[in-house]
């Protein structure tokens, strides 16, 4: 694995450890796609660091778990801001 790509990795690992972001936020953060982070996080994190990888995985089941009630969310402020 090229080295720039390992130390991403890593420092996308650590970020979404620290603030537990989405997929997306960290994309945007690290200005790559999310297609990159998912890849990132879901193959090459698994050969970097298992542990990391499962901890991490945590995080994005519990945001798979919430994202319908934040849609609500976002829908409900929304029309109440057009309102």
């Amino acid at each position: 694995m090229n080295k720039k790509i390992f130390e991403r990795v890593i420092k996308e690992a650590e970020y979404i450890l620290s603030t537990k972001e989405t997929l997306r936020n960290v994309a945007k953060k690290f200005h790559v796609s999310k297609s990159t982070v998912h890849k990132d996080i879901h193959e090459r994190l698994n050969y970097i660091s298992p542990q990391i990888s499962q901890r991490i995985r945590i995080i994005l089941d519990e945001h798979i778990l919430t994202r319908h009630i934040k849609g609500g969310e976002k829908t409900k402020e929304k029309y109440q801001s057009l309102g």
